[in-house]
């Protein structure tokens, strides 16, 4: 007696269907990696776009709350030679700023002497630990921003003359700029400028 058959319906798959469902799941597969991974490297290059202009805001905040801070007060150098309250040149600044330090923590000055400039393509800021210095006195340097191909710096005075350093040759040490513009070049982000008035008490001027 032969065994009854098996319907259609019953039967299993073929080599060619089997053949023809993996490579239609492995293309697939391959399409929805590609995607993913196109979000992923997507999301990477937001992530360090933002993460660029983050540290460019941090840079150009530096610079703003330090010449919001200018004070004129006068400095010694490592010499002992007069320093004016603030110099400075086309890539180059030094002055005396408002600082945060409390009498209540400690019995320093709440004033600080900062320097900012540029080494290859990084902007840097540096700290005096004291105001006068003695002869072996160095700023502790940190990075303010890499990748700068140019930093440029600009003085108004109370005549409304850009000039290209400060002070003048007859100011007072202790004499400000009106106010300040900075330009910084950076590479991938292009050209950011500024203009800061320096503050009001600045007792400057020609003697």
């Amino acid at each position: 007696m032969n065994a009854p058959r098996l319907s259609r319906a019953y039967a299993g798959f073929t080599l060619v269907e089997v053949l023809v469902a993996t490579a239609v799941f492995a293309i697939m597969s391959a399409m929805a990696w590609g995607g993913l991974n196109a979000v992923i490297r997507t999301r990477e290059a937001l992530v360090a776009e933002q993460q660029d202009f983050n540290r460019t805001l941090r840079a150009v905040a530096a610079l703003e709350r330090d010449l919001l801070a200018a004070t004129a007060r006068p400095v010694r150098g490592n010499y002992g030679e007069p320093l004016p309250a603030l110099r400075g040149d086309g890539d180059h600044l030094e002055l005396t700023r408002l600082g945060f330090a409390s009498s209540l923590v400690d019995a320093r000055s709440n004033l600080e002497r900062v320097v900012y400039e540029q080494d290859g393509s990084t902007l840097k800021r540096g700290r005096f630990a004291v105001l006068d210095r003695a002869a072996g006195s160095l700023p502790e340097f940190t990075t303010v921003r890499d990748r700068v191909r140019r930093l440029q710096l600009r003085y108004l005075d109370s005549q409304g003359r850009w000039l290209d350093a400060w002070p003048r040759r007859d100011d007072k040490p202790e004499a400000l700029p009106q106010a300040i513009e900075f330009r910084l070049d950076i590479d991938g982000v292009g050209e950011i400028s500024r203009l800061i008035e320096l503050p009001s008490s600045n007792p400057g001027g020609p003697r």
